[in-house]
């Protein structure tokens, strides 16, 4: 997926929100932020939390050019199943504003 991300999507335009759930035993969240550090993008905004709506860590969120990168705290494989209301706050915030976390 990786060159598909560099030459069709990132060159597009489009903002794209990779995601992964921290107790992931299918796809592992580091390793899916070791895949991404090998597209080579600028970091907008380095590793930090988010909150979620009820102002609880809700994970954590790297920012690059084009794409950013969020966790979702205590969510498996299918992040939606596992944590619904921080899926769907994480999922809020990217689509109104390209962003996971909001300032």
């Amino acid at each position: 997926m990786l060159p598909i991300y560099k030459q069709s999507i990132l060159n597009q335009g489009l903002n794209v929100l990779i995601y992964s759930g921290d107790v992931d035993s299918v796809v592992p969240a580091t390793a899916t932020r070791r895949c991404i550090q090998e597209l080579g993008l600028k970091i907008k905004s380095k590793w930090q939390h988010w909150t979620d709506s009820k102002k609880q860590i809700g994970g954590y969120t790297e920012e690059y050019a084009g794409l950013t990168y969020a966790t979702v705290r205590n969510a498996g494989h299918e992040v939606p199943s596992f944590q619904p209301m921080r899926a769907y706050d994480m999922f809020s915030r990217f689509l109104k504003s390209n962003h996971v976390v909001v300032k």
